[in-house]
């Protein structure tokens, strides 16, 4: 069989050929993270790059999708989730494929969805982004703006409030939950746990005779960015407050990990939800304490505009 540097040298000699072949190599050179990679890697002159040209290409397509990210599902990428990376090894170039922002997350949340079941979300929260949002919109722009700013400013470790979203029902605070996940997953490749919060409250006090409790407040207590939906609609006992809630506020205060709310109730209809157990005992104290810990670390933001959950 004729070599393939032997086929390609015999190919160039077709003008034709030669021309498409020049154009190509020009725009696979051209292309900037390229251009960095080369600049940063002296030692791989132009008969390696020449070489290594499929390769380039390779990473060029697939990088170029990541930057164009149309959603996992519809990864285009040789492999699906992942997002190439260009390096050196012996003076040769090879690619390598690290998981995306996206594919963690997916990760992420099937192995928590495993054990605990009140992390499913509908599939368009879950697939949620900003490119779907009515950026121009009112009643949501303080609320899109500080989403985004929280992205910019999110460092692994650092301390950064986390923010408190309430207004009437139906208004879009979810689906701005998961837009910010998935904001947050593609830019600073983290995943968060959104979780309803009253369907997990349920499930915490059945957990108690299969023995996953601790487990599963674990989880959830450690999550590097954590989504409390609904917060303020589940039934109260003091229970939940203190030995479920309170613990997993307290961890990720100590802990400087960010915590996010949406919820139907301002944060002093909250307190009075919190004071009020099931049992019917007001314990005013008590719930001071668990606000003091939302308040301290979150920054409240209204949502406003039409129950965009009914249908005309």
């Amino acid at each position: 069989m004729e070599p393939i540097q032997d086929a390609l040298s015999h190919l160039m000699n077709n003008e034709s050929f030669r021309k498409r072949y020049e154009q190509q190599k020009k725009d696979i050179l051209s292309y900037p993270p390229i251009q960095v990679f080369l600049n940063e890697h002296k030692e791989i002159d132009e008969e390696k790059v020449e070489r290594n040209l499929t390769k380039l290409l390779e990473y060029k397509t697939d990088s170029m999708h990541c930057t164009n990210c149309p959603g996992l599902e519809q990864c285009p990428n040789l492999m699906k989730g992942y997002t190439p990376k260009l390096l050196v090894h012996h003076q040769s170039i090879h690619i390598s494929y690290e998981k995306c922002g996206l594919k963690v997350r997916y990760d992420e949340e099937a192995r928590r969805e495993e054990l605990i079941q009140s992390l499913f979300m509908p599939k368009e929260i879950m697939q949620a982004t900003f490119k779907n949002i009515d950026l121009t919109d009112p009643n949501r722009s303080e609320a899109i703006m500080k989403s985004l700013d929280f992205v910019e400013r999110y460092r692994a470790g650092e301390p950064i409030k986390g923010l408190y979203f309430y207004g009437k029902f139906g208004v879009g605070k979810t689906y701005l939950l998961g837009a910010l996940a998935n904001e947050l997953a593609i830019k600073k490749n983290v995943a968060s746990l959104i979780v309803y919060a009253p369907e997990f409250f349920r499930e915490m006090k059945q957990s108690i005779q299969d023995n996953t409790l601790q487990e599963k407040i674990d989880v959830v207590k450690e999550a590097p960015i954590l989504m409390l939906d609904d917060i303020g609609a589940e039934s109260m006992s003091s229970w939940i407050r203190d030995d479920v809630l309170g613990v997993i506020l307290q961890y990720r205060m100590m802990e400087k990990l960010p915590t996010f709310y949406t919820s139907n109730k301002t944060l002093d209809e909250l307190e009075v939800h919190f004071s009020l157990s099931t049992k019917g005992d007001f314990e005013e104290l008590k719930a001071k304490r668990i606000m003091e810990r939302i308040r301290h670390l979150t920054t409240p933001v209204y949502i406003g505009g039409e129950n965009r959950r009914i249908f005309k």
